[in-house]
């Protein structure tokens, strides 16, 4: 069994100041590295709603090309500082303290990154009209479910059903590890 791949440095600052924050809510390094993969993917502006203290952000700069650039926003200020400190003197990526509807004067974005865990921001109609035609929506935090309709802590996960089932979008569910997955949409 071989050790673990190292992390890029963006993402090992971005863990450091989540620990200094004494944050421990942040992202995965699986949905990380497939966020890095994607962001290899696009040019434009990819977009992230819920920076935290930035290791999403992290990752996504650990893969984007040089002629992308990332905007993220995060509503507790405290965050967004800590966020903002990691990427300081880096011009591709600019975190703003602000509520993530401050970023929609910049869309559409080639690529947004979601977290599942406020399910009324991530719905479909709130976010669609946000991303460009083959643009990608990365959705993390779910736990893989196997069977139809998709089934969370006993209920049908609406949020889930929702995104795999919109005509505007196609979309796969993507386990990442053995308890956690992720929806990747492009927009057709």
């Amino acid at each position: 069994m071989s050790a673990p791949p190292e992390l890029p440095d963006v993402v090992r600052r971005a863990f450091d100041v989540s620990r200094q924050a004494g944050y421990a809510s942040f992202c995965r390094n699986e949905t990380g590295r497939l966020l890095a993969t994607l962001a290899a993917t696009r040019s434009g502006t990819l977009a992230e709603f819920g920076t935290g203290t930035g290791v999403g952000t992290a990752w996504l700069r650990s893969g984007v090309r040089d002629d992308a650039h990332i905007l993220t926003a995060e509503l507790d200020a405290e965050l967004a500082g800590a966020a903002a400190r990691i990427f300081e003197d880096d011009p591709q990526v600019e975190v703003r303290a602000a509520d993530w509807a401050t970023l929609t004067d910049a869309a559409p974005f080639s690529l947004l990154y979601l977290d599942s865990g406020d399910p009324d921001s991530v719905r479909v109609d709130a976010v669609a009209d946000l991303v460009e035609e083959g643009g990608i929506v990365v959705l993390d935090d779910f736990t893989p479910c196997e069977i139809w309709p998709p089934i969370t802590y006993g209920r049908v996960d609406t949020l889930r059903e929702e995104w795999l089932t919109d005509d505007r979008f196609t979309t796969v569910e993507v386990m990442v590890a053995p308890d956690a997955s992720t929806l990747i949409a492009t927009r057709r």
